[in-house]
Parts: C-alpha cells; structure tokens; sequence
C-alpha cells in the first residue's frame, strides 16, 4: 500500500489532521461552510457528498445481499453502481492531482505538506479502486459463467467495498478541511 502502519498519518489508520494543517480551517471553521461558499468550493462539497451517497448505497446492496443471501440482485444492481463509483472517484481525483492541487500550492505554499498528504491518500485510494475492480470483475465473470464460486467472490467484494468505507470518508473529511477554506480565504485566480 502506497502508506505504510508506521506513519502517524497514514489514511489507513489516521483519525485527523495534525493541528499544524488545520491552520486555514481554523479561520474559516466548519459551522461557516453552509452559508455562502464560493462556487467552487459549494461544488467540491457536492462532489464528496455525491461519492459519500455513493459509498452508503453500496454498503447497503452488500448489507441487503449479506441479509437475503441474494446473489443475483447484488450483481444486477452493484456491479453498475461500482463501475460509476470507481469511474468518477478516479476521474475526481485525477482533476485534484494533476490540476487543482498544483494550483493551490502556487496560491497558498504554506499548506504543501497538505497537498502531499493529499495526493498520498489518493495513491493509496487509487490502489483500493483498483482492487475493487478486481473483485467486481471476478465477482461479475463467476456470475454470468454461473461458477459455484459467485457466493466467495460476492464476498470478496463485498469486504473491499466495505474497508474502502473508513479510509475514504476519511480522505473526504480531511480534504474538505484543507482545501474548502483555502478556495474561501485566498480564492482560486489562477483558474482565470
């Protein structure tokens, strides 16, 4: 995995951001968030609140299937669920890396070890995505051959589905934390 046990801020095991991240949160807190946000940064929360919905939907077809035993509905309705999340989560933290994040460490170089923090947690996300990809597709071909192993493999996938839960929510918070009062307080004029 891209982070490793030992480091105290791994998204595996983290349970915040350290204070000296925080420093931009703490001039524009959380309880301000809801009024007035730059178009950007409004846009930002919805993406996550979109990938947030979309995590909890996919943990309830697994709790469903878990609950009925009911392999051919999981696959029917989790499979496409699963392609959308892992395509717009991927395609989501491609922008961020390659575009945005580059940006926000010319606007603001103080919160670089952030950004770094950040594009981490996507390494380490994107070697999760992959992985669900994996199991999709093994859970997918044991499916349509009808293979004796469908049960084990729903299973699989349905494991990764739900350790992705802890560690992306998580990434969201904290990401939110560092980058929704970066676009409020010092805005984001090189997208001009």
């Amino acid at each position: 995995m891209s982070d490793t046990p030992d480091d105290a801020l791994a998204l595996t095991s983290r349970g915040g951001l350290p204070v000296e991240l925080l420093y931009l949160r703490d001039q524009f807190p959380r309880d301000r968030w809801t009024a007035a946000l730059d178009q950007t940064a409004a846009f930002w929360m919805q993406m996550h609140a979109g990938f947030r919905d979309h995590q909890a939907h996919m943990d309830g077809l697994v709790g469903q299937w878990r609950a009925d035993g009911d392999a051919a509905a999981l696959h029917r309705q989790l499979i496409p669920a699963l392609q959308a999340f892992l395509q717009h989560l991927d395609g989501h933290h491609r922008i961020e890396s390659g575009q945005y994040f580059p940006m926000m460490r010319r606007i603001e170089p103080k919160i670089g070890a952030g950004i770094d923090l950040l594009d981490r947690d996507h390494d380490t996300i994107h070697e999760t995505l992959e992985a669900m990809f994996r199991d999709g597709l093994a859970f997918h071909q044991a499916m349509v051959s009808r293979a004796p192993e469908a049960t084990d493999k729903a299973g699989r996938l349905a494991d990764r589905i739900g350790a992705n839960a802890r560690p992306l929510l998580r990434h969201l918070e904290d990401e939110e934390d560092i980058i929704i009062p970066l676009i409020q307080l010092r805005g984001l004029q090189e997208l001009a």
